[in-house]
């Protein structure tokens, strides 16, 4: 008997290809649309064409197609999440957050409830099963590609989810993707890939987050106190950004190198700034992907004074980073033991190169050759 896979059908290729893939290896498939989130009317939502789409994909697949309808999930566990960390001024990932509370949480328990035995989606990453003695293990591994690699958004995945995780087209290219898209006769073999926030779709940030957080004018200030410009409210803006300043007049660009929540003041400076780039970082909430153990690469972390080589990056298509991790600060309660080591600690990231727009509230992903071992949310 094969096995009962359920795939989260999107309406964009990859995961079409994806379930096309299984159909064709002989698995039992079936097509699963999550309703995470539908716009007011009046404004854009992708989420209406995508379902479409995807009863498309699933007709010419001949495959069943169920819906999914996660909005009060989502709402809870992605876009309070999103809020909150806005209101503090810091920048949450909510497609990190998507991926291990709902896709691989929410969609998974369903699927497991319902009587499949895993989950796929098109994710462009891979997921290796190694075996010592008894034990079973399981690795999120890098896709092919490194400037399209996904792993980066499945870094609050645990092994439970990655042995129910299945990513068919992680070993191919994109545009080995669309070449087979074409050959099936997939309907959206030449469809667009979506961008924006996860199920959301491309929106002004500002605009959406005014939903849930009211605008409040302040000054924008460059580094030594200058006043530049006005903003809408610091929430709305994250380290880094040039885009939506609205100041006009100066030599060289500028870049929100931080922000004041308490003055509701946003301070800008030029690239060249060195609040703007920094060679460490603090992360806390730290996830490891496999328990760290004594014989693991990851044993030098299970010390304070132990400290691990590894890359690292804080942004989705970075470059693997140069890095060294280690425990910055003892535990803060005595219920610290190995099954909770990382919500506890501190660690410290440092690089051997200056890092630019480090912004708190996002996540930092760990890699030991082309595996993601750890990733802590920046403080």
């Amino acid at each position: 008997m094969s096995l009962k896979i359920l795939v989260g059908l999107s309406g964009g290729v990859d995961s079409a290809v994806s379930a096309y893939l299984l159909k064709q290896q002989g698995y039992d498939v079936t097509a699963g649309f999550m309703i995470n989130y539908l716009a007011p009317e009046g404004e854009v939502c992708p989420t209406r064409e995508d379902i479409e789409v995807a009863k498309e994909v699933a007709a010419c697949l001949e495959i069943p197609f169920f819906t999914f309808d996660y909005r009060d999930e989502y709402e809870q566990k992605v876009l309070y999440y999103m809020y909150e960390g806005y209101k503090q001024g810091i920048t949450p990932n909510p497609d990190i957050m998507c991926n291990s509370e709902i896709k691989f949480k929410v969609f998974l328990d369903e699927a497991l409830s319902l009587g499949f035995d895993m989950v796929a989606t098109g994710h462009y990453a891979q997921v290796a099963e190694r075996e010592k003695g008894k034990e079973k293990s399981y690795h999120l591994l890098k896709w092919k590609d490194p400037l399209k690699d996904q792993s980066y958004f499945l870094a609050g995945l645990n092994q439970e989810q990655l042995s129910r995780a299945l990513f068919p087209i992680g070993h191919l290219e994109k545009k080995e993707v669309r070449q087979i898209a074409k050959e099936a006769g997939l309907p959206n073999a030449e469809r667009k890939d979506s961008q924006g926030i996860c199920f959301v779709g491309k929106v002004d940030m500002a605009t959406f987050l005014e939903k849930k957080i009211a605008p409040k004018p302040g000054n924008i200030v460059d580094t030594a106190g200058n006043i530049l410009g006005q903003h809408r409210g610091v929430y709305y803006y994250t380290i880094g950004q040039r885009k939506g300043l609205d100041i006009w007049g100066l030599a060289e660009p500028v870049f929100v190198v931080r922000k004041d929540i308490e003055r509701n003041e946003l301070i800008v400076g030029t690239d060249a700034d060195m609040e703007l780039r920094s060679e460490e970082l603090e992360m806390q909430y730290v996830h490891f992907l496999n328990k760290p153990s004594q014989t693991s690469p990851l044993a030098p972390l299970l010390t304070w004074e132990g400290k691990l080589e590894a890359k690292a990056k804080i942004r989705y298509r970075q470059e693997d980073q140069e890095c060294t991790i280690s425990i910055l600060h003892p535990p803060h309660s005595s219920r610290t033991s190995f099954t909770t080591k990382g919500r506890w600690e501190i660690y410290k990231v440092k690089f051997k190169e200056p890092q630019r727009a480090i912004a708190s509230g996002q996540i930092c992903a760990v890699y030991l050759w082309e595996e993601l071992v750890m990733s802590g949310v920046i403080v």
